[in-house]
């Protein structure tokens, strides 16, 4: 929005003298430094005094008629002068200046409508994309809860590859949807640009399937959780091997933990 666009209806406000406080004094020192926004509020005060004027005129002051009739007694005898118009022949130009004043009313009104118009949308958009977020959670709580009330679930506990106590790992799994969930604990911190990388080795001899990345928190914790597995496929085992950030396409030897379906 720019700045004439934010004033146009405070110009109008002011030229009929109902601006005051904060709005007036932020008003009048915008119109200090911008020349557009002055000649707009001469144009409104001048449509305002023709209709003042149109609607009904004060008498003239008593030292006005004196320099009146001095003037004309200064004039040349046998001058004419223009007729006074009479009054009805101003009907149109008040009827202008009252359509343009009932013009701008419904400018600033409809202008106000369109805004509060933009406001209830922003809020149903954010109401709307809080709701999908809800949403989402709520299918994944609920897939979890799924996967651990499937009678075809397979629990797989992991131990260290070369029969080193301290690590080792948990896994839980669901064939029928593809669903897995890993927990690990006490493992060792990842040297710099490696990362853990766990494993599905299918029953049918096919290639070991990547099953997610992982890093240890400071107390050596990790899991994995619904990483994208395909539906239907039978787990021999799992292991957990130490990769490069980016992954891997095959398992790199040796194992860190390896087991098989209990």
């Amino acid at each position: 929005m720019t700045a004439h666009e934010q004033f146009a209806d405070d110009l109008a406000r002011y030229a009929l003298g109902e601006l005051a406080g904060e709005e007036r004094a932020a008003l009048e020192r915008h119109l200090e430094a911008c020349t557009a926004c002055r000649r707009e509020l001469e144009a409104l005060r001048g449509d305002l005094a023709l209709l003042a004027v149109s609607a009904a005129g004060a008498a003239p002051p008593q030292r006005a008629r004196v320099r009146l009739l001095q003037a004309a007694a200064r004039e040349p005898r046998g001058r004419r002068f223009p007729a006074r118009r009479p009054f009805w022949a101003w009907a149109p130009a008040a009827a202008v200046v009252v359509l343009a004043v009932l013009s701008l009313a419904l400018w600033m009104e409809n202008r106000s409508l369109r805004n509060r118009i933009a406001t209830v949308e922003g809020q149903l958009g954010t109401a709307q994309a809080e709701s999908a977020r809800v949403q989402a959670d709520y299918r994944h709580i609920k897939e979890v809860l799924d996967m651990f009330s499937s009678p075809n679930l397979v629990r797989v506990t992991l131990v260290p590859g070369q029969a080193r106590p301290q690590p080792s790992g948990r896994a839980i799994y669901d064939p029928r949807s593809g669903h897995l969930i890993f927990l690990a604990s006490n493992l060792a911190p990842v040297p710099p640009r490696k990362m853990y990388e766990l494993w599905l080795i299918p029953k049918n001899g096919h290639p070991p399937m990547p099953a997610g990345m992982f890093q240890p928190d400071a107390t050596g914790s990790a899991m994995v959780m619904l990483p994208p597995l395909p539906a239907g496929v039978e787990a021999k085992a799992f292991g957990v091997t130490l990769e490069p950030e980016t992954g891997s396409a095959t398992p790199t030897m040796p194992l860190v933990m390896a087991g098989a379906g209990e």
